[in-house]
Order: C-alpha cells, then structure tokens, then sequence
C-alpha cells in the first residue's frame, strides 16, 4: 500500500491532498478574479456614466476573504468522506459565512442605492434627501435583524421562543433606555413632518445656524460663529423652530425721528418722501409709513416694507440703500434727524420790595 492509499480518518492521503487542492485552488482562483474584476471595473466606472459598472465594483469590494475560503472548504468537503457531526458542523460553519457575505452584500447595495438617492436629492429637495437617509438605516436594521434570526435557526435555536422572550426582554430594555428611544422616534418624527432639512436656517433656544446632519439622537447645527451645535431630537421637537429657510419673503419695520422743530407741512411730506425712498428698491415692496409718535425728544416715524426675498444679505443692501437716500432726501429738504437733547428753559422773576421794619409802619401809620 503506497503512502496516497493510506486511510486518514475515513479518507486516503490523496483524497485529502485532491481536496486541499480543489479547496485552495478554487479559493485563490476567486480571489484572482475578484482583483481583475476591481480592476476591470474600476476603469469602466471611470469611462462610463453608468450606475451598473459601480454598483458591480461596490459588491467586489465588499466581498470578503472569508467568504472565499468558505466556499473552498465547501468544494473541498465534497471530494471528502465526512462522518455525519463532522459534515454538519462543516455545513453550519459554511452557511454562516454565507449568510455573512449576504448580509455585507445587501448592506452594500442599500448604501450604493442611499447614497446616488442623497447626493442627487439633497440640492432639488432635502427634505427627501433626509427621509432616504433615514430609511436607509431602517433597511440596514432590517437586513442584519434577517440574517441574524436565519443565522439562530441554522444553528438550531427555537426562533419562536427567541423572539418571545426579546418581546418580554424588549419591554424591560425600552422602560431603561426610554430617553434613547425618544430621542430615535423623534428623529423619525423630524423626518416624516419635515420641520427642517438638512441645508435649513433655523433658530431654537437662542441659538442659530444651518442643519447639517439629522441623527437618530442628535441634529448637528452650524452656528454662523463657525461652532457645531449639538441638539437632542426630543429637545428639538419640545421647542419653538424658527425655519428661516423656508421664508417667502421678509418683514422689516424700522423708525426715525426729526427734531421739534420740523415745519407740520414738512411732518406732512416725510411719509411720502420714504414711500418714494422705498419704491424705488428692486426687492422691495411698501407697505406703510406714519408718524407713529411724540418721543421724548423726537417726532418718531415708523417704517415698514417687505423684501421679496429671504436673503439675508440682500435685505441688509436694501436696508442700507433707503438709509442712504433718506439721509440725502432729509438734506436736501433741511429736515433735521433728532438725537437725545434736553433744553432748559431759563426765566428770571422781578426781585421783591424790600420790607420795612415795624418802627417805620407804626409811624407811617
């Protein structure tokens, strides 16, 4: 009997030799074609406006090493004589590092999918941009909870009674991490009603800036002093947001006063000489403008107009403009602006008789 025909464990020596051959070669094969399929790939991706090439790259590259050598010690187990325990440990171990790749293969595609959704949406409509990222993880969750459960049963545990006693046990886990799970619901709750979207002005609390990440706990701000601002879902929905984004247009009321001593035809003509000012600005639109009040040392006029567009910037140069030709419409009609001033008004009365004294009134008496 040559050294090839000796039996190991049920097998001969060539046996087990042809089957660590098929299992390598098989897996070094794969891995091969993995490393010209990236290549291949990567090349058509870059030539190509197409999402097929890149979502085929995408899969490659999450296909992982152990997937490789499972499917080896597949090819290898089937030229072997297995005893029974040792064939269905084989198959177990197998079937799990499938279900494994499986899993990174779906997570992939939900991700390349999310993604080329997102970066597509996210300047015609955040809005929707938000929700897809959102149900992205809710995919994801999905995906991996799946293959868990299918995982459990090949292993041979009761999914059954798994999943009633997660029941129970899930009731235990909310009453502990309710804070959590509120802030996880409010999340979704920001995603559905759409309050705000990620690229949105808001104010809340004090505080303001432009959205930038809507979490499953926290929404991330950027202030306009350049800080990040961390909020809590729950809190978020608890106060009053201030959408600045979603403006149609702005309201601006401001006022000035002139001095005591402005002719009243002249009181009379400001309104119109503002209205004038104001209609003459491309974005905006009067509404009024009156004397609003006697001050304390000025007539006070009150102002008021809309700029026909949400823009910050743009409302300041408007602002600036009409300040500007009031300024110059006020001088050349020798209207006078009114700072504080006091004037004292100074009055001398006529000095007393003097009295005489009361030897002098007997006598003249």
């Amino acid at each position: 009997m040559t050294l090839l025909e000796r039996s190991v464990y049920e097998n001969a020596v060539g046996t087990w030799l042809l089957a660590v051959a098929v299992g390598t070669g098989l897996a070094a094969v794969l891995w091969a074609l993995r490393r010209y399929g990236l290549g291949m790939l990567g090349r058509r991706a870059a030539a190509t406006r197409s999402d097929l090439d890149d979502l085929l790259g995408e899969l490659l590259a999450r296909t992982r090493g152990f997937f490789l050598l499972a499917l080896g010690l597949h090819a290898a187990a089937t030229v072997l004589v297995l005893p029974p325990r040792v064939g269905r440990t084989v198959g177990m171990a197998v079937g799990l590092l499938v279900l494994l790749q499986i899993g990174l293969w779906g997570s992939a595609v939900i991700g390349f999918f999310i993604g080329r959704t997102v970066r597509r949406m996210v300047e015609q409509d955040a809005a929707v941009a938000t929700t897809v990222s959102a149900f992205g993880f809710v995919a994801r969750l999905v995906l991996w909870t799946l293959v868990a459960f299918v995982a459990l049963d090949n292993l041979g545990v009761n999914i059954t009674a798994l999943v009633a006693g997660l029941g129970v046990g899930g009731i235990a886990v909310a009453l502990a991490l309710q804070n959590v799970l509120g802030d996880l619901f409010a999340s979704f709750s920001i995603v559905l009603d759409k309050p705000f979207v990620i690229g949105d002005f808001i104010a809340i609390d004090g505080f303001a800036g432009t959205v930038e990440r809507i979490g499953l706990k926290t929404t991330r701000v950027r202030s306009l002093s350049g800080e990040e601002i961390v909020f809590s879902n729950t809190d978020l929905l608890k106060g009053r947001v201030r959408n600045f984004k979603r403006m149609q247009e702005r309201r601006v009321a401001f006022s000035f006063g002139v001095v005591y001593e402005t002719p009243p035809d002249t009181l009379a003509r400001i309104p119109e000489i503002v209205r004038a000012i104001v209609e003459a600005q491309p974005l905006a639109r009067f509404d009024r403008a009156h004397f609003a009040a006697y001050g304390e040392f000025a007539l006070t006029f009150e102002v008021v107009y809309h700029v026909r567009t949400p823009d910050y910037a743009a409302y300041m140069d408007t602002q600036q403009a009409i300040n500007l030709e009031l300024y110059r419409r006020f001088q050349a009609e020798g209207i006078a602006f009114a700072y504080p001033t006091r004037v004292v008004y100074m009055r001398q009365t006529p000095a007393a008789a003097p009295e005489r004294p009361p030897a002098q009134r007997a006598a003249r008496d």
